[in-house]
C-alpha cells in the first residue's frame, strides 16, 4: 500500500472591476471557474498502478484575496481561504476504483464591503465521490489482445460533459456508462444536479439552489485517422422548489438538447472543434404560473486552433461562440422572473455548458455572440529557469443576438445590440518542480448597450505550492 500526499496550493489573488455587486452572479460563476481551471494542476493524477492495492491521499491549502470596484461602492475587499482532501483507492489493476475529494470554504468580507452575508462558510461537502468498474479489467481481459470493447460504470458525484462542453459541461450526481465496440462510444448519464450548485435561474426564489434529472446519451465515432464526430440527445427535468413559495410565478425550465459535431485535426498542427446545439421545452415567462412557454433556441461554437514547432510553443486560436436571444426578455436572459413578456414563444438559449468568455464581463452563453482570438508562447524556453514560463492573451468581441433583449450583465441597461470588447492577459511560470505562479488581468470596455461605459477591471496572481 502506498500513500502519496499530492498538491497542497496556497493562492494569493486580488481583483478589481468586474466582481461582486455590479456585475450579475452569473459572471462571478464564470470568473470563478476560470480561476479554478488554471489552478488546477491536475488534481485528479493518477500514480502508475505498481500492485493489487494502490491507495493515494492528499490535498491543498488556498486562500484568495479579492480588491475591486463594481461601480456601485467605489472599493470593496473580500478574503476567501480554502481547504480541500482527496483519496483515491485502486483495485485489481484498476479493475475497480473509489475517489472523493471534499472542500471547505470560508468568505470573509470587510466591514460594509458585503453584498450578502459579510461571512459564510462553504462545506464541507464532497465536489467529487465516485466508485468506478471496468469490466474489460475487472473480468480477465487482456489490454494487448487487439480487442478494444469494453465497458465502464461510474456511480456518484463526477464531471459530466456532453460533446465539446457548449451545452453541458458540470459536476451532477449520476451513474455514467462508457461503452466502446469497435470504433463506436457510446455513453449514458442517469443523474439529477448537486442541491448546492447554483442554478441557471438566477430569479430570488430558485438561485442558491437546483434540483433537476439529467437523462442523456452520445455515440462517437473513433474510426476516422484526424476526426470524431459526435451526436448526442439530453433531457432536463426542472423540479427546483421555490424558497419561499410564489403564488404568482412559477419557475420550471424542462428542455431537451440535441448536439451535433465534431473535433479533431484540419492538417498538421491545425485542430478544430464544431458543435452545434438545438434546444426545446417548456418555460414559464415573467409573471407566469398556469400556461407556459414554448422554447425553441440554438447556439454553436467553432474554433480553429495552430501550434507552431518551435522551441517557444507559439499558440494562435480563434473562437466564435453564439446563444440565440429574445428580444421579449427585457431584464434577463434567463430567469423566469423579469424573463419573457408579450408571447408564448421563448427563444433564449439557455444550458449546461462551460466556456471562457472572458475574465472582467464573463457574460452567460444567452441572446449572444461573442468572437475571441487567443494566442500564448513560451518566450524563454531556451533557458532552464523559464523554460516554463508562459504568457498569453485573449481578445473579445460581444454583441447581442436580439438587441432589444438582455444579457446577463443587468447593467447593460440600453436597447442597443453592441455590447463592448475586452482584452484578457495572463503568464504562468513553473519556477521549480513545486512551485508555479499566475497572473491574469483583464479589462472589459462597455459599448453602447451600456448608460454607464466605464470600464470594468479584473485582476488575479496566485502562488502554488506542490509537495
Amino acid at each position: 500500500m502506498r500513500q502519496r500526499l499530492a498538491t497542497i496550493g496556497v493562492s494569493i489573488v486580488a481583483l478589481s472591476g468586474a466582481a461582486f455587486g455590479q456585475i450579475t452572479p452569473d459572471s462571478l460563476l464564470q470568473q470563478q471557474r476560470v480561476i479554478d481551471d488554471k489552478l488546477a494542476t491536475d488534481r485528479l493524477d493518477l500514480a502508475p498502478v505498481e500492485s493489487i492495492l494502490d491507495w493515494q491521499w492528499g490535498g491543498w491549502l488556498e486562500y484568495y484575496y479579492f480588491n475591486f470596484d463594481d461601480g456601485i461602492q467605489g472599493s470593496r475587499q473580500v478574503q476567501r481561504p480554502a481547504i480541500s482532501l482527496w483519496t483515491r483507492l485502486s483495485i485489481d489493476n484498476g479493475a475497480h476504483e473509489i475517489f472523493a475529494r471534499t472542500r471547505l470554504r470560508y468568505t470573509e468580507f470587510e466591514f460594509g464591503d458585503e453584498i450578502d452575508r459579510r461571512q459564510d462558510w462553504d462545506g464541507p461537502d464532497f465536489d467529487r465521490v465516485w466508485y468506478q468498474i471496468d469490466f474489460r479489467k475487472a473480468f480477465g481481459g487482456d489490454s494487448d489482445d487487439g480487442n478494444p470493447n469494453n465497458l465502464i460504470i461510474r456511480a456518484g458525484r463526477q464531471p459530466v460533459i456532453f460533446g465539446t462542453g457548449y451545452a453541458f459541461d458540470r459536476p451532477i450526481d449520476a451513474v455514467t456508462l462508457h461503452g466502446r465496440l469497435d470504433d463506436l462510444r457510446i455513453m449514458g448519464v442517469f443523474g439529477k444536479s448537486i442541491p448546492s450548485f447554483p442554478n441557471i435561474d438566477r430569479s430570488d426564489a430558485v438561485d442558491t439552489h437546483s434540483h433537476r434529472h439529467f437523462y442523456g446519451v452520445q455515440l462517437s465515432y473513433a474510426g476516422l485517422a484526424r476526426h470524431e464526430p459526435f451526436v448526442y440527445a439530453l433531457w432536463n427535468n426542472d423540479k427546483t422548489d421555490e424558497r419561499p413559495k410564489d403564488l404568482f410565478q412559477n419557475y420550471s425550465y424542462d428542455t431537451f438538447y440535441f448536439g451535433a459535431g465534431s473535433r479533431g485535426e484540419i492538417a498538421r498542427n491545425l485542430n478544430y472543434w464544431v458543435e452545434g446545439v438545438w434546444e426545446s421545452g417548456r418555460s414559464f415567462g415573467d409573471g407566469m404560473f398556469l400556461r407556459r412557454n414554448v422554447v425553441e433556441a440554438y447556439g454553436w461554437d467553432a474554433g480553429v486552433e495552430y501550434l507552431w514547432d518551435a522551441p517557444t510553443r507559439p499558440r494562435a486560436a480563434f473562437e466564435y461562440m453564439f446563444a440565440s436571444g429574445d428580444g421579449n426578455r427585457r431584464f434577463s436572459p434567463t430567469n423566469a422572473a423579469g424573463g419573457n413578456r408579450g408571447d408564448r414563444h421563448d427563444s433564449s438559449f439557455n444550458a449546461f455548458g462551460f466556456r471562457n468568455t472572458g475574465l472582467a464581463l464573463a457574460p452567460a452563453l444567452s441572446n449572444i455572440h461573442i468572437l475571441k482570438l487567443s494566442g500564448s508562447c513560451v518566450p524563454f524556453a531556451e533557458h532552464e529557469l523559464f523554460k516554463d514560463f508562459e504568457v498569453g492573451a485573449d481578445f473579445f468581441v460581444y454583441h447581442k443576438n436580439q438587441s432589444g433583449g438582455a444579457i446577463s450583465d443587468f447593467t447593460a441597461d440600453r436597447r442597443n445590440g453592441y455590447v463592448g470588447w475586452e482584452m484578457d492577459y495572463y503568464l504562468n511560470w513553473r519556477f521549480a518542480s513545486d512551485l508555479s505562479w499566475t497572473f491574469r488581468w483583464g479589462t472589459f470596455f462597455p459599448g453602447s448597450a451600456y448608460t454607464d461605459d466605464d470600464s470594468r477591471h479584473f485582476l488575479f496572481t496566485g502562488l502554488t505550492w506542490s509537495f
